[in-house]
């Protein structure tokens, strides 16, 4: 166990290393100068080279690049992120200012996509009758081909436009969260219930699953007691893996809908091109990605003892 702990841990700390390395690349080919740009658009008018070298000295983008590389990478182990170059304010200072909005969006897109995905999987696996389970298994791969744009905007016409039931733009309260959260929780309910569904079908066909009804047990009490706690484990991964299309999907979404957040954030800073922030953001979405995956990777041997027996069995091969 203790093996299997270390390495998730080691992992997740590589990803959030490569995230970093990689944005840092991409974002120093970009062809323009986001400091000549900031520096234009302090008044409107062209700034002199005396002021962009001065802005760029401030910002260490005067230094070689692998100087930029160090500095930044140990700027980050410590929290700091740096500072946005169009706005001045600290790139966490940024963060934490759009961060409640959009967690406020995830956390209730992700609750209704769990429930909406655990629920029609389990409906499905648990009907015997032929046409009901083909509709609803129809249902998912439709949900998660549907562009999340036109979720949005479709949404907004019928429950917006047409039935004046919530607001159509802007707000934060759960009244105006509720279209945001069905359009980001869509896609991924989707995929939910279709990796939930095949490992429920692919459970019930365990050996386990007949001694339970030998027992006399009912097909509802095996299900939820004895097929359910097993196949919510792929499903579960899934999730994790979501979490960060959650994040990137809010800003498709905050964007329909007009609401602040990081998506907003997000598109205002690649407008501008401001290297810090858009690197800030991309750190941030690697360690929810990586934390929310590290969560679940060691929530496995609570949901399937299994995991935790076949590491133990590693360890003692191993010794």
């Amino acid at each position: 166990m203790r093996r299997y702990v270390i390495g998730r841990v080691l992992q997740a700390a590589l990803v959030l290393w490569a995230a970093f390395s990689l944005s840092f690349v991409v974002l120093y080919l970009l062809p323009s100068d986001p400091v000549e740009m900031a520096a234009n658009a302090a008044d409107g008018l062209p700034a002199d080279a005396a002021a962009i070298a001065e802005m760029r000295a401030r910002y260490g983008l005067d230094q070689p690049i692998w100087v930029q590389y160090w500095q930044a990478l140990s700027h980050a182990v410590r929290g700091d992120l740096g500072h946005s170059i169009s706005t001045g304010q600290t790139v966490t200072g940024a963060l934490a200012d759009a961060l409640p909005y959009t967690l406020a969006l995830a956390a209730v897109a992700l609750c209704f996509a769990v429930l909406g995905g655990t629920a029609l999987a389990v409906a499905a696996a648990y009907t015997e009758r032929g046409w009901l389970r083909d509709l609803l298994t129809a249902l998912p791969p439709i949900g998660a081909s549907m562009p999340q744009f036109w979720v949005g905007l479709l949404l907004l016409q019928l429950f917006s436009f047409r039935l004046k039931l919530v607001p159509a733009f802007g707000g934060t309260g759960f009244g105006a969260t509720v279209l945001p959260a069905i359009t980001l929780a869509l896609p991924v309910g989707a995929v939910i219930a279709q990796v939930l569904y095949a490992s429920l079908i692919a459970t019930w066909r365990q050996p386990f699953v007949e001694v339970a009804f030998a027992k006399g047990a009912s097909r509802w009490w095996v299900q939820l007691r004895h097929v359910l706690r097993p196949a919510t484990a792929p499903a579960l991964t899934v999730a994790g893996l979501w979490a960060g299309t959650v994040l990137a999907g809010s800003v498709i979404t905050e964007t329909v809908f007009s609401r602040p957040g990081i998506g907003r954030l997000t598109q205002e800073s690649v407008l501008h091109q401001d290297i810090p922030v858009v690197q800030g953001i991309v750190v941030f979405a690697s360690l929810v990605f990586v934390t929310v995956n590290l969560l679940i990777d060691l929530a496995y041997p609570l949901l399937d003892p299994r995991v935790a027996r076949r590491g133990s069995r590693k360890e003692h091969a191993h010794v």
